[in-house]
């Protein structure tokens, strides 16, 4: 059956910024959405992971009222996405995949009309398109026609344009695809400048260094499907557990810490490269039980400490695609 069920009494929690229920999108015979679950709760990031052709960015155009769901339930700012398009568009931001500026506008000009369009009185666009300017390094630019900016320039402006409003909720689609460090780092920035102020962003993003720094939680889908979805920590210990890294005083005696090691059951392996003996840990009674081993037969440790899984190890483990534009890390917790 065609349409969205709607539920005129029921608003969405107010607690949370977003609340998606059982969102369905077809496309001919393709289920781009196939029953999505998804909330993000007020003043967090929600950080939407999945590979190329996951739904992430159908998702996104059907909480921006661009394209109507086939199914499901889905409620943006306590607005119903299909029944209250035109109050739900006044409270959001939106930045798609694609730079969308005015070329025949100033990057000045652009932003001005933007902020006009949402009701900001002349004053305020104006002191508002200034701001952003100078955030995103376009002050310099800024009489100067879109036309004439790098791609790089036009996504920042593009940006800017997202923000200028202060939406409630912000969509940022890929944001940073395309952009040089620096300027990836001033959107980051803005980003959280944004969280801190009490916005709610709902990110997509294949870049893993991109969700640690922003993401308080993630949602995975992949095939219109949500596969997994928690805290960061909460994922990577669901994926691998940790790693205890042990560093010798006497980088050669590696070898022999292994063996011994693996004599007693404790599974140990090490690498030449990094000085490093790694083990498997499956509870704390077995780092203990390795500290133990190693003090015992005389062998002096440098240094200890645990890993967990890299997000790019998560994705993958859980998607059996790797991410792209990342080179997997894992992320150290100290040992006391």
């Amino acid at each position: 059956m065609t349409g969205i069920a709607t539920a005129p009494n029921d608003r969405g929690s107010a607690a949370n910024a977003v609340e998606v229920r059982g969102i369905v999108k077809h496309y001919g015979e393709t289920k781009a959405l196939d029953g999505v679950d998804l909330t993000v709760r007020e003043g967090t990031v929600l950080g939407l992971l999945g590979p190329n052709g996951a739904g992430k960015t159908t998702l996104v155009r059907v909480l921006s009222t661009l394209i109507k769901p086939d199914a499901g339930t889905a409620f943006v700012g306590g607005y119903d996405v299909l029944s209250q398009p035109k109050q739900l568009r006044r409270t959001i931001g939106l930045t798609g995949q694609y730079a969308s500026v005015d070329e025949l506008l100033s990057g000045y000009e652009n932003l001005y009309l933007i902020g006009r369009l949402l009701d900001l009185s002349g004053k305020e666009a104006k002191a508002r398109a200034a701001e952003l300017l100078e955030r995103f390094s376009l002050t310099e630019a800024a009489k100067r026609p879109a036309k004439t900016y790098s791609g790089g320039m036009r996504r920042r402006l593009d940006l800017a344009a997202s923000m200028i409003g202060r939406p409630k909720v912000l969509y940022l689609d890929e944001p940073t695809t395309g952009l040089d460090p620096r300027t990836r780092n001033e959107v980051w920035d803005e980003v959280q400048r944004m969280v801190g102020e009490g916005s709610t962003v709902l990110l997509t993003t294949q870049y893993m260094e991109e969700a640690e720094q922003l993401a308080h939680e993630l949602t995975v889908i992949d095939r219109g499907r949500v596969i997994a979805n928690g805290g960061i920590e909460e994922l990577k210990t669901q994926v691998g557990g940790r790693t205890l890294q042990v560093r010798p005083v006497r980088p050669a005696e590696l070898p022999e810490m292994a063996r011994c090691l693996n004599e007693t059951g404790i599974a140990a392996t090490f690498s030449a490269d990094n000085g490093l003996l790694s083990v498997p840990l499956t509870g704390d009674e077995q780092l203990t039980a390795v500290v133990g081993v190693l003090g015992t037969r005389g062998f002096g440790i440098a240094g200890i400490h645990t890993e967990l899984p890299s997000l790019d190890e998560v994705f993958l483990t859980i998607t059996g695609k790797p991410a792209t534009g990342t080179v997997p890390t894992r992320t150290k917790e100290p040992v006391a």
